[in-house]
């Protein structure tokens, strides 16, 4: 009896099957590089995107800084007054929800000094930072403001903040108080109070 089925047939269709295996496998191969790519290139561009964002929140440091005490003479300082502005570009910073440290050579520490408002406000909590009762920090001034109100830093604008230190802020200690804004760089202070204390000086 005759054979009916082709050996050459079965061939074509084993190598048409292995064929459209490769296919298979180089598409979903292609399709997993290309999303591996496109997963590379988006957070390449968050990053920059962040990056971005941080360099141009950044805030400097204007004029000197000042150790204020009670009276000449006092061997600790009740609070210190900075004055912070917008680095050159850099867009608006709501100072309400930036974190203040402060720590000094005398153990005194403080990971995160409350906010007291902005006295133009009527912050009380202001007046406790200059007294000395509670460790606080306040905006004390705003030099060319945008807002009236509020504690957002616009570009082209001062603001002077006073930040109450502990009794550890004695004469001859080295303090540090670092600026730490919701978004950008960490802003460090860091300076040595002098030998003797009048009511203001400035600190270097």
């Amino acid at each position: 009896m005759k054979n009916l089925y082709s050996e050459d047939a079965f061939t074509g269709l084993e190598a048409a099957i292995v064929l459209i295996a490769f296919v298979v496998v180089a598409a979903v191969f292609s399709y997993v590089v290309l999303g591996a790519g496109f997963f590379t290139s988006q957070t390449a561009q968050a990053t920059v995107h962040t990056g971005v964002q941080q360099a141009s929140s950044s805030m400097e440091l204007v004029g000197n800084v000042y150790g204020i005490a009670a009276a000449a003479g006092n061997t600790h300082l009740e609070y210190v007054n900075t004055t912070v502005a917008l680095t050159a570009g850099g867009t608006s910073v709501d100072l309400s929800q930036m974190v203040v440290s402060y720590s000094d050579s005398n153990k005194g520490y403080n990971a995160n000094v409350p906010f007291g408002g902005v006295l133009a406000d009527g912050a009380s909590n202001c007046d406790n930072a200059k007294s000395g009762v509670t460790q606080s920090w306040c905006i004390a001034q705003k030099i060319n403001p945008q807002t009236a109100s509020g504690a957002m830093l616009e570009p082209n604008a001062q603001f002077v903040i006073m930040v109450g230190v502990p009794d550890t802020a004695t004469t001859n200690q080295k303090i540090t108080i670092n600026f730490q804004p919701a978004v950008g760089a960490v802003l460090p202070v860091t300076r040595t109070i002098p030998g003797g204390l009048t009511i203001v000086q400035p600190l270097y």
